[in-house]
């Protein structure tokens, strides 16, 4: 990829508030409970509002024209390189001559993917001081919002918005994983953002994200929606694969014996994946014959079983398995 964008050419418009609201509060999978954010900075403390913040809207002359000159930075796709001054549990913190601004720890190209605190607290601490090379990736003036991002100054000039232009919906693409919270997985398709919704992770159940994936780890995905003046790309991982459930009734018919592994247990029954993104439930009527005080006390996560098919189901999504003896 490597289309130049002229001056002047307009740049892939900011991702939504609910992508900055995952990566700033608390969005990155880290393992942690949520609390007040630790900014710790290397002399003097900044006048730096906590997951950032509007900040008060009283603005010098010097700010004004500093607001003007980093978003035509922006407009103009540069990069640019600035002093690390500080850290919280997202990211580091950074100047822009009286403007401060954040990276997220996402938009870290060599940010270690772990959820060990203690390694992710460290890598930050020891950035502070050094300077690094940025892109704007969103701007609010009105909010004194400003984003920035390393791994955005690593590709040519006008490739995001090359890539948000010539990306179709059907595409299958390459991309690296690099934020995971509840709601998906944000990917990075080279210098631009798309997510993974959690329903389209998997046609099976995924509890988290993080339970599937990692950061740093590559993916091809198929995009589903692009909108490209909100600068939003929707993406999949399981329309790369065949659905289960839409043909379920040639592989498998009532009465089959069938092989699973328990995967949830409920005060009703326990579910069971056949295959891959194929469950049923068993219901807790058809776990055992006789009396037992809750379906825990019969299976457990994780357990082979062996079940007969009761009812299938395709348009409902819905297979009903048995554990009892046909009698």
């Amino acid at each position: 990829m490597s289309t130049n964008m002229q001056r002047g050419d307009q740049m892939p418009p900011p991702l939504d508030e609910g992508y900055w609201s995952a990566l700033l509060h608390e969005g990155e999978f880290t393992g942690s409970s949520p609390e007040q954010p630790e900014i710790i900075e290397d002399d003097s403390p900044l006048d730096v509002v906590d997951e950032m913040q509007p900040q008060p809207s009283v603005q010098s002359a010097a700010a004004i024209e500093d607001w003007h000159d980093i978003e035509k930075t922006m407009n103009n796709d540069e990069v640019i390189e600035l002093h690390v001054i500080g850290y919280n549990r997202g990211g580091i913190l950074v100047e822009w001559r009286s403007l401060h601004g954040f990276v997220p720890a996402s938009q870290l190209t060599d940010f270690p993917a772990t959820a060990n605190s203690t390694v992710r607290r460290n890598s930050l601490q020891e950035m502070i001081g050094k300077s690094i090379k940025l892109r704007v990736i969103e701007l609010n003036r009105e909010q004194n919002r400003l984003i920035l991002s390393e791994r955005a100054a690593q590709v040519q000039a006008g490739e995001r918005a090359g890539i948000l232009q010539r990306l179709q919906p059907g595409d299958s693409v390459d991309g690296i994983i690099t934020n995971l919270c509840d709601f998906g997985a944000f990917v990075d398709l080279g210098g631009l953002e798309g997510l993974i919704h959690i329903s389209e992770l998997s046609w099976g159940r995924v509890g988290h994200p993080a339970d599937i994936l990692e950061r740093g780890q590559n993916v091809h995905v198929h995009v589903l929606e692009i909108e490209r003046q909100a600068g939003r790309i929707a993406l999949s991982m399981k329309r790369l694969h065949p659905d289960p459930w839409a043909t379920v009734t040639e592989r498998y018919q009532v009465g089959q014996v069938v092989e699973g592994e328990i995967t949830n247990v409920v005060d009703f029954g326990a579910f069971a994946c056949i295959e891959d993104g194929l469950e049923g439930l068993i219901h807790v009527s058809e776990l055992a014959e006789g009396h037992f005080l809750h379906p825990r006390n019969v299976v457990c996560e994780g357990q082979r079983v062996t079940a007969h098919v009761l009812s299938i189901d395709s348009r409902a999504r819905r297979l009903g398995l048995s554990l009892r003896v046909e009698s």
